[in-house]
């Protein structure tokens, strides 16, 4: 039988609790033996803050996971550099690890997204995609998705940086390490 393995993509500019509390959710329902959080470089579809390095980024990660022995991170896209094109990280990953059957975890805004994903025909032949309700999107696409209905936050990256640059706490939307981190570190103010 094969190994299965979750995926999480993204920016993680910052890493918050939504974003382990959807993983959580898909490992126990899908029985994952591990996820592994594959942070992007330049994501072909947004524009990174551009606020923290990919250093820091990758940090809060790690700190986010610390505690979570079935987490995994993979760098190769912020090693690579350049846009981080899904496909062409899933057929390196397929082809290095045959035996693994690899799901790759979504929201629903990406999921209304696929049609636009670069390769998106050859994706679906080396993943599984995983999809997650997010508040405002259907739960419907023409593409071969497994659902796992989670706990429905509208919590984003983008909020908690909004709420940095106005001086309001973030202790209860990421972990107690990216918030320590994040304050010892004086990211995402702006002057």
């Amino acid at each position: 039988m094969k190994k299965k393995i979750g995926i999480l993509g993204g920016t993680f500019d910052p890493p918050h609790l939504t974003h382990l509390s959807i993983v959580e959710a898909v490992q126990k329902k899908l029985h994952l033996d591990q996820v592994i959080f594959l942070p992007n470089a330049i994501p072909p579809h947004k524009e990174a803050s551009g606020l923290v390095s990919d250093a820091d980024r990758l940090q809060m990660l790690q700190l986010s996971t610390a505690d979570k022995p079935s987490f995994t991170i993979d760098q190769r896209e912020l090693l690579r550099q350049g846009k981080s094109y899904t496909y062409e990280t899933m057929k390196e990953m397929t082809s290095e690890h045959p035996e693994i059957d690899y799901y790759f975890i979504i929201g629903g805004d990406m999921v209304e997204y696929l049609p636009k994903w670069y390769q998106i025909d050859q994706l679906l032949k080396l993943v599984h995609f995983v999809g997650v309700n997010r508040p405002n999107y259907p739960l419907s696409t023409p593409y071969p998705i497994i659902w796992v209905e989670v706990s429905e936050s509208d919590l984003s990256s983008t909020a908690i940086r909004e709420r940095l640059q106005q001086g309001q706490p973030i202790d209860t939307l990421v972990p107690k390490s990216v918030a320590a981190y994040i304050k010892e570190h004086q990211l995402y103010e702006t002057n």
